[in-house]
């Protein structure tokens, strides 16, 4: 019988980020030390420093006599989110050179998987395949550096997305993703680059807001952090 896999603060961490990816964890929602610590079988001071490492990068705030929470991004900060991946993904693609043809693949099947969530009307599953098609992109140019970054902004995406955008132009975003993804296999990778920047400004310009809903979050913790949720393939794994 296989050894059970020792939990540490990073993994805590890790399924962190990944609920916040897939919108498990919204904006404002509640980080109970006891319960994580419950969740996972360890010590709250695993957890405390697994939520710290997220407070350092912004992901989580400690309030006064209240606990741990996901953040909430200003309007401010929605905007410099998109101001940062207008600097980083328009040269991402620019200087990526041509893809190789798995990497094509993926992509194209990851889009096909897009438009299948939104006919299906699965709205959690849409809008975490349209945030993840850029850290896809990543992987498929093959950057760590950028992957780990893309990661990081779109986590921030996804808690700037819930408060200041609607999700009624899903497919729109999608078309952006194939047509990008065909710029790339044809080896235009300037119009691949204008296509991008078009695409991040499509985005920036959606943000409102008045969509802003600051109620109480429902505790999901148990859904979103249950340790027997499988976890995002990552890059060289099977997806």
């Amino acid at each position: 019988m296989a050894a059970a896999t020792k939990v540490t603060s990073d993994k805590i961490a890790a399924r962190i980020l990944d609920s916040i990816l897939t919108g498990k964890l919204r904006p404002g929602e509640r980080l109970g030390e006891q319960e994580i610590a419950d969740l996972f079988g360890v010590s709250r001071t695993l957890v405390r420093e697994a939520l710290m490492q997220m407070q350092t990068r912004g992901f989580v705030e400690v309030r006064s006599r209240m606990g741990w929470y996901v953040v909430e991004p200003s309007f401010d900060d929605a905007r410099e989110t998109y101001a940062a991946r207008r600097v980083i993904e328009p040269g991402m693609v620019r200087d990526a050179g041509q893809p190789l043809q798995d990497a094509l693949k993926r992509l194209r099947q990851h889009v096909a998987d897009e438009r299948k969530a939104i006919a299906a009307g699965d709205a959690a599953t849409r809008s975490w395949l349209l945030a993840d098609f850029h850290v896809c992109l990543a992987e498929c140019l093959g950057n760590r550096l950028l992957t780990g970054m893309m990661v990081e902004l779109s986590a921030r995406t996804t808690l700037v997305s819930a408060l200041y955008q609607s999700r009624s132009e899903a497919m729109v975003s999608s078309d952006d993703h194939a047509q990008i993804v065909a710029a790339l296999a044809a080896g235009d990778n300037a119009l691949a680059e204008r296509l991008m920047r078009a695409h991040i400004d499509a985005l920036a310009a959606r943000l409102d807001e008045t969509l802003a809903d600051n109620a109480s979050a429902r505790d999901r913790l148990r859904a979103a952090l249950a340790p027997a949720a499988p976890a995002r393939p990552r890059a060289g794994q099977p997806r």
